[in-house]
């Protein structure tokens, strides 16, 4: 099962100290988790741990992305509009392991993919099979770039968190994984295809 799903920045950004990195979307499916029971939180302070625990993962994929992007020696490059493929292709990517308690309960694996500024993490259960969920990432990463053109000049993911909860309704129904086979896939596609049309 996916525990949850987050976009944000993994470039450096004006407003924000180094090595720190803006959540622009997160989903966490299933019930919340804390180690403290519901009548020593209320519901505010619960929301904020649960965001700092997502901060959490996006400070260690955004130092990941960077280290990846430090070995191989590469120079960002602006794509332009109309080649999101292209920056999927030469996108980094790679997995986490998250132990228990750092900063969920239970262990937890983050797959990530940093594509030009953005970096798309998929947290699921340690037992998940990474290569569905991989998968399944590169196929909503590819989504969100190509349907909502998050690459292109200010382009605002806040204001398209409807059409990704779609997208994660449609391809993580409750934080499932889902085995697809090409006439699936290409059903999804077009069922996508049409409500962003919209």
């Amino acid at each position: 099962m996916v525990h949850s799903f987050l976009i944000h920045t993994v470039c450096p950004i004006a407003t924000l100290a180094s090595g720190e990195s803006r959540i622009l979307y997160s989903r966490v499916f299933g019930p919340e988790e804390s180690v403290l029971t519901a009548d020593e939180l209320n519901s505010e302070e619960r929301r904020l741990l649960q965001r700092e625990k997502l901060a959490v993962v996006a400070r260690k994929v955004r130092t990941a992305v960077s280290l990846s992007r430090e070995a191989a020696g590469r120079v960002m490059v602006e794509v332009v509009l109309g080649e999101e493929l292209v920056a999927l292709q030469e996108a980094d990517s790679g997995v986490l392991r998250l132990r228990d308690g750092d900063p969920f309960l239970g262990e937890k694996s983050a797959l990530w993919l940093g594509v030009q500024s953005l970096g798309f993490v998929l947290v699921c259960e340690a037992h998940e099979n990474l290569m569905l969920a991989e998968g399944t990432l590169r196929n909503l990463t590819r989504n969100c770039l190509e349907q909502l053109r998050m690459l292109g000049p200010g382009s605002e993911v806040l204001l398209k968190s409807d059409r990704i909860d779609v997208l994660l309704d449609r391809m993580l129904p409750h934080g499932q994984l889902l085995f697809l086979n090409h006439r699936f896939a290409n059903s999804l596609e077009k069922e996508v295809t049409a409500y962003m049309a919209k």
